[in-house]
């Protein structure tokens, strides 16, 4: 992805290239998150989400994603600013692709599930397990409370009461 600036505003957003859509870092209540610049039709691929691969299962930080088999991506700018939502406009795909030697490396693609309006933030579901659920504060309609996966939130509801 290429960075360029607005010369009228100033502003900086990433060009994807295979959709010619753009997308911008900016503030919100949780930190940096990821916004449109353009409209967002459901079922665009916005892009890949690169980073660093990291080996080990107790590998943890605050935007690592798991992809399985003990590894994490690491994930890099713009894309490791996707916050939570429980009502998410975003989904992660994970796609093994094979090298020539037939090694197959994970590569993580964000996609619109539904569409987005210009300046929406860009969400996804994180679906964290109730043991390591914390409260959410993502303002959703069906906000579970919770950033957990949408099986585990009775459990996370029963650990936090607890003080686990």
């Amino acid at each position: 992805m290429e960075v360029v600036e607005n010369s009228k505003t100033g502003v900086s957003y990433w060009k994807i290239p295979q959709s010619k859509l753009r997308i911008r870092t900016g503030n919100t209540p949780y930190g940096q998150g990821v916004f449109a610049c353009d409209p967002i039709p459901a079922g665009t691929a916005l892009g890949e989400v690169r980073g660093t691969i990291i080996q080990g299962s107790d590998y943890q930080s605050d935007y690592c994603m798991d992809l399985g088999e003990n590894q994490s991506l690491e994930p890099h700018a713009p894309y490791r600013y996707v916050n939570h939502c429980c009502e998410p406009n975003c989904e992660l795909y994970q796609i093994d692709l094979e090298d020539e030697s037939g090694v197959e490396h994970p590569m993580i693609v964000i996609e619109a599930s539904r569409d987005i309006a210009v300046d929406d933030q860009l969400t996804i579901d994180y679906a964290w397990p109730a043991e390591e659920a914390i409260p959410c504060g993502c303002g959703a309609e069906s906000c579970r409370g919770y950033i957990v996966h949408p099986d585990e939130r009775e459990l996370a509801v029963k650990l936090h009461s607890r003080g686990a």
